[in-house]
């Protein structure tokens, strides 16, 4: 069983950076998905970025294509996502989800059996 532990929220000017960390651990099997998720109030959960644990191949979202950046370090069992150019509408609380490998679209929330705990953004205009 995979837990997931997110850190690295936090304030931020607009046009500011974070990075947030998602640290997998228990038994992290290699094949699987590992994907950030947003929720603002009241809004529905939306898919931020995705990375597979493999190969690393890496999907993202059409609002942050060029802002975001997911990686990956396999030796610390951790996924990133680097955030620049933050906007206040990126204000959410970020979540770290794992799922398998092949399923549903990276995007589609079901996907995922695993879930962090959240870590909040909020970014001030």
């Amino acid at each position: 069983q995979v837990q997931l532990v997110e850190s690295g929220g936090g304030l931020v000017q607009a046009g500011g950076s974070l990075r947030l960390s998602c640290l997998a651990s228990g038994r992290t099997p290699r094949t699987y998905i590992a994907t950030w998720f947003r929720q603002a109030p009241g809004e529905e959960r939306e898919a931020v970025a995705s990375i597979t644990w493999d190969v690393g191949t890496t999907y993202s979202a059409d609002s942050v294509k060029g802002r975001f950046t997911v990686s990956k370090d396999n030796s610390k069992n951790t996924v990133y996502l680097q955030m620049n150019s933050l906007k206040p509408e990126d204000t959410a609380v970020y979540y770290c989800a794992a799922g398998p490998l092949y399923g549903s679209p990276w995007y589609d929330s079901n996907r995922y059996d695993t879930w962090g705990q959240g870590t909040q953004v909020t970014v001030a205009s």
